[in-house]
C-alpha cells in the first residue's frame, strides 16, 4: 500500500530518556510499595484471631505455581446479569475502585473493560470487620478473586457496566499492584465531554498525553475503549479471513526477509543477512504474485509490513499489519474490485452486528458517527474525483497524487453528494503507482489501479499487475530499482503467468477510520513510528 501523503504535525511522539527526577520518583514509589506490603503483612498478622480470616487474604505464591486444579469455575464479569440472580459466583478481575467505612465496604471489580460492584457487609459466620479492613486497603489494579451472591439491586448501580452486584462472601488478592501507578486509569478513560463538563463545574481533570500513554501502554490498554478497539481489530481480521475463504482464497505466509525492495523507493529497512544485503519486506507483493504464478489462483495474507518512512503523521507507522490478497483475473481488474467490495461490506456489516458493546465503549470516550456505506459501493475514476474537486473550486494537478488534505476534501464532497463514507477511486495516473502496475489499454498515462477510502482517508491500494517479464523489467528500471535483486520475481513470469491483480489493506487504518479515531497509534497495540521502538 503506497503512501505519498504530506507529513502533518503530530502531538507527543518522542519517548524521552528518564531524567534524574523521574528516577528519584520511581525509587520513591518503590519504597512506598514496600511499606504498603509490610503494612498488609502486619494487617494479616493482626487479624489472625479472626475466626473468618480464612475467607480473605493474599493468595500464597505456591498456590499460584500450578500446584493443583481445584475444579472451581470462574464467571466472566461481562457475563454477569439478572439471569445469575441468587446464584453464588466466582469472578477474577482488577480492583477498579474501593471504599468503605465501619461495617460496610464497596469494591468495584473490572475485567476486560466490564465492571461490577461488590458489596462487603459484616455478617455473622460470613464477613468480619477484618475482611472490611482488608478490602479497603487493596491497591487499585490489584488482581482479586471474589466469591459472592448475585443480587439485583432495586435501582441500577451507577458507574458500572453490569446491572447486578455481588454480595461478597470471600475475597483473595492474587497479585498486588503498586501503591502509586505512573498513570491513573480513570484519567486515561475520560472523554472530551468529561473534560468540558469538568470545566463547567470547576473541576480540574488530568489530561494524559499520547506519549505518556504509550510509555505506559500496558496500563493504558486497560481502559474500556482500548479493550474494545482491539477486540474490534480482532473481528476485522477474522471477518477478512472468512470472507476470502468463502471466495475460495488460500491463506499463505510470505517471507519478511527479502533481497530487494518490494515497493521501491528509499523507505526500506536494510540489514545484513548472513553476509548478504537484505531488507524487511515493504509488503508481500512480490511473493503473493509469485504464488499466483504457482497456480494457487487466489491467495491472501495477514502479516506485518515494514516501511522506513519518516512520516510524522496521524496515519503512518513504520510497522503495521497488512491484509493482502491477490487473484487471477479473466478479463478486467474490476473482478478484483468486486471481491474487495464484497469483503468490506461483510466486514462493516459484521462489526455492526457483532460488536455493538465494543462500539458503544469506544463511542463513550471517543464519540463518532456510524460509518455510512452504499450497496453497491460507489466507484469513481481518478479523473472524476479531480472534476468534483475542481467543481467545488479546488485547484488540483490532474496527473499528480492527492495529498492528505485533498483526500479529506474529496471525502467530504463525496459524502455530501453521494451520502457515503466508503468509496473506490480508480484509473490513477501511471506515474504515481508502483512499477508492477498495469497501464491502461486506451491511455498509457493512466493505470488499472485503485485506492479505497473511508471518511476521506485511504485504506487500500491495489491494481492489476504487470505479468509480462519484459515490461516488468522496463518499469522496474525506470523506477530506479536494481532488477538483479528481483531476478527470481521477474523470472517467475517467464514460465507462464496469468493476468492477475490484488490489493493491500492497512488493518490499523481500517479500525481507526471505521471508529473515526484521530490517530493510528490508538489502533496499534505497541506502535512503531520513526521515534518509537519501545515498549
Amino acid at each position: 500500500m503506497e503512501e505519498t501523503s504530506a507529513p502533518v504535525a503530530m502531538e507527543e511522539t518522542t519517548a524521552p530518556p528518564m531524567s534524574k527526577k523521574e528516577k528519584a520518583k520511581l525509587e520513591k514509589l518503590a519504597k512506598k510499595n514496600m511499606l504498603k506490603q509490610m503494612a498488609s503483612t502486619q494487617l494479616n498478622a493482626d487479624e489472625e484471631g479472626d475466626a473468618l480470616a480464612g475467607n480473605y487474604g493474599d493468595v500464597a505464591m505456591e498456590s499460584l505455581q500450578s500446584k493443583e486444579k481445584s475444579g472451581r469455575v470462574w464467571t466472566q464479569v461481562g457475563d454477569l446479569g439478572q439471569d445469575h440472580a441468587q446464584q453464588t459466583v466466582l469472578v477474577r478481575g482488577r480492583v477498579h475502585t474501593v471504599r468503605g467505612k465501619g461495617s460496610l465496604g464497596f469494591l468495584v471489580v473490572r475485567e476486560a473493560g466490564h465492571t461490577v460492584q461488590c458489596v462487603v457487609q459484616v455478617k455473622d459466620n460470613v464477613v468480619s470487620k477484618g475482611m472490611i479492613k482488608y478490602v479497603t486497603k487493596l491497591n487499585k489494579e490489584s488482581i482479586v478473586d471474589v466469591e459472592g451472591l448475585v443480587v439485583v439491586p432495586p435501582k441500577p448501580v451507577e458507574g458500572t457496566s453490569q446491572p447486578v452486584e455481588l454480595h461478597v462472601t470471600k475475597v483473595f488478592c492474587v497479585s498486588t499492584a503498586a501503591v502509586q501507578l505512573p498513570i491513573n486509569l480513570e484519567d486515561c478513560a475520560r472523554s472530551e465531554v468529561d473534560f468540558q463538563k469538568g470545566e463547567e463545574e470547576g473541576k480540574k481533570f488530568v489530561r494524559v498525553g499520547q506519549d505518556t500513554r504509550l510509555n505506559n501502554r500496558v496500563i493504558d490498554l486497560r481502559t474500556p475503549a482500548n479493550q474494545a478497539i482491539f477486540r474490534i481489530q480482532c473481528q476485522v481480521s477474522a471477518l477478512f479471513r472468512q470472507a476470502l475463504l468463502d471466495e475460495d482464497f488460500v491463506e499463505l505466509h510470505t517471507p519478511k526477509l527479502i533481497a530487494g525492495a518490494s515497493e521501491g523507493g528509499s523507505s526500506v529497512f536494510k540489514l545484513e543477512y548472513k553476509g548478504q544485503p537484505a531488507c524487511l519486506a515493504q509488503s508481500p507483493q512480490l511473493h503473493k504474485q509469485m504464488a499466483i504464478c504457482a497456480d494457487f489462483g487466489r491467495v491472501f495474507e495477514i502479516g506485518p509490513v515494514f516501511r522506513a518512512e519518516d512520516s510524522f503523521t496521524h496515519r503512518h507507522l513504520c510497522e503495521f499489519t497488512g491484509l493482502d490478497f491477490e487473484m487471477e483475473i479473466k478479463e478486467h481488474y474490476f473482478e478484483v474490485l468486486d471481491v474487495l467490495e464484497k469483503v468490506f461490506l461483510t466486514i462493516f456489516d459484521g462489526l455492526n452486528e457483532k460488536c455493538a458493546k465494543q462500539l458503544k465503549a469506544i463511542n463513550e470516550q471517543y464519540p463518532f458517527e456510524p460509518l455510512q456505506y452504499l450497496r453497491p459501493t460507489l466507484r469513481l475514476t481518478f479523473a472524476e474525483g479531480v472534476a468534483i474537486l475542481k467543481e467545488a473550486g479546488h485547484e488540483v494537478d490532474p496527473m499528480a497524487d492527492f495529498n492528505t488534505e485533498t483526500e479529506k476534501t474529496l471525502g467530504k464532497l463525496v459524502k455530501e453528494k453521494y451520502k457515503t463514507d466508503f468509496y473506490i477511486l480508480h484509473r490513477y495516473p501511471a506515474a504515481i503507482r508502483p512499477f508492477y502496475t498495469m497501464p491502461c489499454w486506451d491511455d498509457k498515462r493512466y493505470s488499472n489501479s485503485f485506492d479505497v477510502f473511508i471518511r476521506g482517508e485511504e485504506i487500500i491500494s491495489g491494481a492489476q499487475r504487470v505479468h509480462d517479464p519484459e515490461l516488468l523489467t522496463k518499469r522496474a528500471t525506470e523506477c530506479g530499482i536494481d532488477v538483479k535483486t528481483l531476478s527470481t520475481y521477474i523470472d517467475s513470469f517467464r514460465y507462464g503467468a496469468p493476468p492477475h491483480g490484488g490489493a493491500g489493506v492497512g488493518l490499523e487504518r481500517v479500525v481507526m477510520l471505521f471508529c473515526a479515531l484521530n490517530n493510528i497509534r490508538k489502533t496499534s497495540l505497541f506502535p512503531r513510528d520513526p521515534q518509537r521502538l519501545a515498549p
